[in-house]
């Protein structure tokens, strides 16, 4: 005869992307810090810290795409990928900001209307 207080089976593991939320609407998020970043681009071309910015919104949501397929197709090789993309992006930004700081000291603005005809 079996007992009213049965034991309820116990979970090994905790998956946060399949308990929550679904891929679409992963992929959903990841698209729309994306095309935030194409818009920072396309509205502003003439300010340098918010154009190097929005080229490190474009990359994390290309990383965050990365990642949640990695997760989903339970394969290490997008988040590894995820990684050499970041080691990129970091280094980008550094040169980035170094030719911010450069151009700075020189121009006493961050506005680029003198930097295409900027002479080296």
């Amino acid at each position: 005869m079996p007992t009213k207080t049965e034991s309820l089976p116990v979970t090994v593991g905790f998956n946060f992307f399949n308990m929550f939320f679904s891929l679409d609407i992963l992929i959903l998020i990841s698209t729309f810090i994306f095309f935030s970043g194409v818009l920072g681009l396309i509205i502003n071309k003439r300010n340098l810290l918010i154009i190097l910015m929005s080229i490190e919104l474009m990359l994390v949501g290309v990383n965050l795409n990365f990642i949640f397929f990695s997760v989903y197709l339970d394969d290490l090789f997008g988040q590894i990928f995820a990684l050499y993309v970041l080691t990129i992006a970091a280094a980008e930004s550094a040169i980035g900001l170094a030719i911010f700081i450069i151009y700075f000291k020189e121009k006493q603005t961050i506005f680029l209307d003198g930097f295409i005809r900027a002479r080296g």
